[in-house]
């Protein structure tokens, strides 16, 4: 926990974004922007098996916590919300831990995926994890996104290295995504929605 608290702590003044803290969005509004494109969707991997360890060993699933059937149902069940709800996927980018992949997968198909290696989770990174939070960063801060919305599966920690701060479970939930707007030279941290948010709403 102290390192990553160091890492939040020397990463905080490097990324230029506005957080609002601990807010769930309207479902029915965030879908009705989300239907028009144009965003960054950071989507934190579904429900995991907590009886398993990860051991930062890329590419043993054995070595890693994965996806319980919960989750792999969860993960089923985002992607059939954003194709009942109408919610345009432009492109799938997804860490490649099992969890984060498997869930862009499930959800979204595997044809539709690619692996993004700044996605990585803190635990998983080979090199330094403030510099992989700012390369996903940097990717949020590109060109407005065109014909959809830009889909990244990630992991809690890196997330809350971006926003600056460490998010809370019970904020940032397995499955709960976070909406952010481009600005062209910034981007706007809008708040969070539950994949049980999506998944439960009327089309």
């Amino acid at each position: 926990m102290h390192r990553r608290a160091a890492l939040l702590l020397a990463l905080t003044p490097a990324l230029p974004a506005r957080a609002q803290g601990f807010r769930f969005l309207d479902t029915a509004a965030t879908v009705a922007m989300l239907r028009q494109g144009g965003f960054n969707l950071y989507v934190r991997h579904g429900i995991t098996d907590r009886r398993q360890v990860d051991t930062g060993r890329r590419g043993d699933r054995a070595g890693q916590r994965n996806l319980s059937p919960e989750g792999e149902a969860q993960s089923r069940a985002l992607g059939e919300a954003f194709r009942r709800l109408a919610i345009p996927v432009a492109e799938v980018l997804a860490s490649e831990v099992f969890r984060s992949l498997e869930t862009a997968q499930l959800a979204f198909g595997a044809d539709r995926v690619r692996i993004h290696p700044s996605l990585i989770a803190d635990d998983y990174t080979s090199g330094d994890a403030m510099e992989d939070a700012r390369q996903v960063s940097r990717l949020l801060l590109a060109a407005r996104v065109t014909g959809g919305n830009r889909v990244l599966l990630g992991h809690i920690v890196p997330h809350g290295m971006m926003l600056g701060r460490g998010l809370a479970q019970a904020e940032f939930p397995e499955g709960c995504l976070s909406v952010i707007r481009p600005l062209g030279d910034r981007w706007e941290h809008l708040g969070f929605i539950t994949a049980e948010a999506l998944i439960t709403a009327p089309a």
